[in-house]
């Protein structure tokens, strides 16, 4: 066994999403958003590298002893499975592993928008996901392809770095290819999975204006493409796709967006009443033609107004969403004043007994 594997498995046990390793402390464990140290020594340089390089292939041993930085998943010995990230750093190497359920969650575990579902029966377009890193885009994504998987007979094509949920084929074929080992970038891969006679392409992230211009072609010529973004709200995400490709071009993005541009999804997760849990709350952005004529006309600003209006639609903004989730006593009032955009309406939860008022958010 690895010896990394015991902080792995203790921090499985306390139900951590994340480990982190660096020169100079002793471990920690990401519990429900905070950081909190194992009661171990403070870590050396070489017992940290002693550690790492173990559990590294050769080649990857040789692209860190070059300067390079590692993505790569592990699966500890106690079965455990992890999205990995080597790093350099002043001090030496640091290290972060994020626990991977070993289930892939549904959309009702999630407890997600019902207007995610009736996304997914959708045969062409794009899906974003958005949000910051941690915020839960991955199991979002992951609930959909299974959902997807379990309810429609499809080839889905997944381009992941690297790949975190491992899906079994139920009544589509599934393939996952990983970043670096299967493909050499995101936009190669899309290229190449429109040769494979795809229904689904799951983009892992649309970092660049070359996967950007790749995932829309497929969006456009009869697939149905879904993505991540970090971007903290669908007017944001608008912005961000428009400002990511050349000026040239930006007539051309805007109006794929009006016409293929489906949803955009942006969450965050927020800890339940009892603190033991995160719950993740949605933003959603359906694209309607009224949606599309604000994009066409450089009118962005003025979407906020048409998610408040397209409540019938299945649209929220976040601040609604975080009021409807108190309300609903499925979050921590004073957890969710962080994420508010307007904290006035949020002001009244905050520091009460018990968290809530007898009043709903909308009195």
């Amino acid at each position: 066994m690895a010896r990394i594997d015991s902080f792995l498995k203790l921090g499985l046990a306390q139900g951590c999403s994340d480990m982190h390793l660096a020169v100079g402390i002793p471990p920690m464990l990401r519990m429900q958003g905070d950081l909190v140290p194992i009661k171990f020594r403070d870590l050396g340089q070489a017992e940290l590298e002693s550690y790492v390089t173990e559990v590294l292939t050769e080649n990857q041993r040789k692209q860190l002893a070059q300067g390079h930085d590692l993505d790569f998943s592990y699966v500890s010995s106690e079965g455990g499975r992890f999205r990995a990230n080597v790093y350099h750093k002043e001090t030496g190497i640091g290290a972060a592993f994020r626990s991977i359920p070993s289930r892939t969650p549904t959309l009702e575990e999630l407890n997600l928008p019902p207007i995610v579902r009736k996304l997914c029966d959708y045969h062409q377009g794009m899906i974003l996901v958005t949000g910051s890193t941690g915020t839960g885009k991955s199991t979002t994504l992951a609930a959909m392809i299974d959902y997807l998987n379990s309810t429609r007979s499809l080839n889905i094509i997944s381009l992941e770095d690297p790949i975190e949920f491992v899906h079994r084929s139920k009544q589509s074929q599934i393939i996952q290819r990983e970043l670096g080992t299967h493909l050499p970038s995101f936009a190669e891969g899309v290229r190449a999975a429109m040769r494979e006679d795809p229904d689904v392409i799951l983009v892992g992230e649309m970092r660049d204006a070359a996967t950007i211009s790749m995932a829309m072609t497929a969006a456009e010529t009869g697939h149905l493409v879904l993505g991540t973004l970090h971007t903290t709200s669908a007017s944001k995400t608008i912005d961000r796709l428009i400002d990511a490709l050349p000026v040239e071009e930006r007539e051309q993005t805007k109006s794929f967006m009006a016409q293929s541009l489906l949803a955009v999804i942006t969450q965050v997760l927020v800890k339940t009443p009892d603190l033991r849990a995160r719950k993740a709350v949605c933003e959603v952005l359906v694209v309607t033609k009224a949606v599309g004529k604000l994009i066409m006309t450089d009118q962005t600003h003025q979407i906020p107004s048409q998610m408040l209006m397209g409540k019938d639609l299945g649209m929220q903004q976040m601040d609604q969403a975080l009021l409807q989730a108190i309300a609903d006593k499925q979050i921590d009032p004073e957890d969710a004043f962080g994420y508010a955009l307007d904290k006035r309406p949020f002001e009244r939860y905050v520091g009460m007994a018990g968290g809530l008022s007898a009043a709903g958010p909308g009195t």
